[in-house]
């Protein structure tokens, strides 16, 4: 059976990984002109720069036994020194608050180095970007999926390793139940609101000043700052979630000086001159956020795999991105744990016309 990967993020690549190391006959589809999804690292002279995910944390067994085995490295997050605090009015302190990522996980060379391994293993006529897939239809025991050159790939089954709320966006023939496509519009992607500044620099001048890097701001436009340099030698950087809601923040080069003056507030005239100020919003990328992302998440939502999304299709349509993971949705590891369970559901398939 011929299995066809919708989405070349962590999800569909671990996926389509798996299904090669098994001989299994696969095809993956990426929308953009490259893979790994919300994974993007920005490299700079030997630096490396995540603007998607960035952590992963102890007791999260899938990434760390992918890391493993791809023979990948990872170090702690930096946070020896004192954090700083910024109240509404710009006031600055020191040494209140805690480091809110402290125990986490980072990788050597960014993770990208993660997704560009998955890639690397998968033969290059069996993954295809700049392929967006604009309608899902089936008919009798054959699924298919058009492209928007109007091109149609067949297959048994399809794995949707996307947001639920871009696959909703999709056409489908024969129809999702409605009450599918109203759970799948339901469900928030995880930080595609979000906005992620990174400043680089050729010191860690605050290093020098025994500061960690992490910040906490009231003010803004970003409300929380961490060290973003490699594990190792530089060039260093301080990275920063921007805090203003995506309508008022369409403006990006008012964007970058607000962002550079905070800096300077929080850390002093040193990071006043970056040597790149890398800005990446996610909420503005129309392959990861719909309008519906747009309003801001107060906790973590209550992910995995709804009701109304098992079994469409007969099984032969399957959703298998980190917003439908039970344990880890949203995570790195929720990734994973999807590419997991999608890997069951189509190992227990038969064939419709055995």
């Amino acid at each position: 059976m011929k299995t066809l990967i919708i989405g070349g993020g962590l999800s569909g690549l671990a996926l389509a990984e798996r299904l090669e190391a098994q001989g299994q006959d696969y095809h993956l589809l990426e929308a953009r002109d490259r893979f790994g999804g919300r994974i993007m690292t920005e490299r700079l002279e030997g630096g490396y720069f995540d603007m998607g995910p960035a952590w992963f944390w102890p007791g999260q067994p899938r990434i760390e036994k992918l890391i493993a085995r791809l023979g990948l490295r990872r170090f702690e997050q930096y946070v020896t020194g004192e954090l700083t605090y910024e109240d509404e009015m710009g006031h600055v302190q020191r040494g209140i608050g805690f480091a809110s990522m402290q125990g986490s996980w980072r990788l050597e060379g960014g993770l990208s180095e993660l997704t560009e391994a998955l890639q690397d293993r998968l033969p290059d006529a069996r993954k295809q970007v700049n392929a967006q897939v604009t309608a899902l239809g089936r008919s009798g025991r054959v699924a298919h999926a058009t492209l928007d050159d109007g091109s149609r790939l067949e297959a048994d089954r399809i794995v949707l390793a996307m947001p639920p709320r871009i696959a909703a966006g999709l056409e489908y023939s024969p129809a999702l139940p409605a009450a599918a496509l109203r759970v799948m519009a339901s469900v928030p992607t995880w930080m595609a609101g979000q906005a992620k500044a990174l400043a680089v620099y050729d010191r860690a001048f605050w290093r020098e000043a025994g500061l960690s890097g992490d910040a906490m701001s009231r003010r803004g436009p970003m409300v929380e700052i961490h060290d973003a340099s490699p594990v190792e030698g530089g060039p260093y950087a301080l990275f920063g979630f921007i805090g203003v809601p995506p309508k008022f923040r369409a403006d990006e080069q008012a964007l970058r000086q607000a962002t550079l003056t905070q800096l300077v507030r929080l850390f002093g005239q040193g990071a006043a001159a970056p040597r790149a100020l890398f800005i990446k919003d996610w909420a503005f990328d129309p392959l990861t956020a719909t309008p519906a992302d747009a309003g801001p998440q107060s906790t973590h939502p209550a992910y995995g795999l709804p009701a109304a999304l098992e079994n469409l299709w007969d099984g032969h349509l399957i959703p298998a991105g980190t917003e439908v993971a039970k344990g880890y949705g949203g995570y790195i590891e929720g990734a994973l744990e999807a590419a997991d369970a999608a890997l069951e559901r189509l190992m227990s398939q038969e064939p419709a016309h055995r």
